[in-house]
């Protein structure tokens, strides 16, 4: 068995969360930074509990062991935000975003040969269409949001480019705990989610999921119920949140953070990459509201450039 590592997660996340909130756009540059020998870095150093400055290697190596302890720490952040009655979780949404992979794109035809064309390419990575970019080589962040007046994050997953976002819901609402589902009345989600067990297994944690349900020839009685309730009026407005809400959500994770397209190669440091500021975004929202900031989703400011 491998022995305890020198440096612990939360002191490894801590600096990781440095990369991101300095835009630090490597390990290599983040192992320089740490290493200055200024009033600020050795203040930098402190607060990340380091008493030395770990190596590049450590970095590349720790980042690509982390992705489960950030979901984990993402769902207690979303819980947090809920116990002290910051946001109002009745209305949640759903949604998915593709990130382009770094580096040059695999084409489908040399990846069914298994041939690898040239390097820099991102080999994890793997082909998704969106119907406003097309067809896009990389990857894919999926999230459950907060609907009301601060809007953040409340669980979220990385995959490849080719995962139905039907395939993620369990997983996403599985990470929501109790303490958010048992409040929680409806789910709002785009044509993607329109999937028979998906309904079911919304019912069996307490919410309605709400998205536009397909009629088809001989449409059952359940399917016409469900269209009926989207087309009503309250239908229609827990629809329409996700335009006020997950989808600029997502627009500003990308956007601040600068994840599209990725800075580094591989699904598991992407995970981590991508994570990290979704986890990042809440601990800056969260700061902003303990501190009575006008518009606690207003966070670029407050990063590095």
């Amino acid at each position: 068995m491998a022995g305890p590592y020198v440096y612990s997660p939360t002191v490894i996340l801590r600096c990781f969360i440095v990369r991101i909130w300095f835009r630090l756009d490597s390990n290599r540059v983040l192992h320089e930074y740490l290493a200055m020998d200024l009033p600020y870095n050795r203040k930098v150093m402190k607060i990340c509990g380091l008493s030395r400055v770990p190596s590049r290697r450590t970095f590349d190596r720790r980042l690509s062991t982390i992705s489960t302890d950030i979901k984990n720490r993402i769902t207690t952040m979303g819980e947090l935000f809920v116990r002290e009655k910051i946001i109002n979780p009745s209305v949640l949404s759903t949604d998915s975003t593709l990130i382009k992979s770094k580096g040059y794109v695999w084409h489908k035809s040399s990846m069914v040969e298994g041939v690898v064309p040239r390097s820099g390419i991102d080999t994890d990575a793997r082909w998704g269409f969106s119907h406003t970019k097309g067809w896009i080589f990389g990857y894919k962040l999926h999230m459950i949001s907060s609907t009301d007046s601060i809007i953040v994050p409340l669980s979220a997953d990385f995959t490849t480019a080719n995962i139905p976002d039907n395939q993620i819901y369990s997983i996403l609402t599985a990470s929501l705990p109790i303490t958010i589902t048992e409040r929680t009345l409806y789910m709002s989600a785009d044509p993607g989610y329109d999937d028979h067990e998906l309904y079911g297994l919304s019912t069996e944690l307490g919410f309605r999921l709400v998205c536009p349900v397909q009629r088809y020839k001989n449409t059952p009685e359940e399917r016409i119920k469900l269209i009926k309730f989207y087309k009503s009026k309250v239908g229609q407005a827990i629809y329409s949140l996700r335009i006020t809400s997950i989808e600029p959500l997502i627009g500003h994770i990308k956007s601040a953070f600068r994840i599209d397209p990725l800075s580094v190669r591989g699904y598991e440091r992407g995970c981590a990459i991508v994570l990290l500021s979704v986890l990042l975004y809440q601990i800056l929202v969260y700061y902003n509201c303990k501190t009575n900031r006008d518009n606690p989703m207003a966070i670029k400011y407050m990063l590095g450039t």
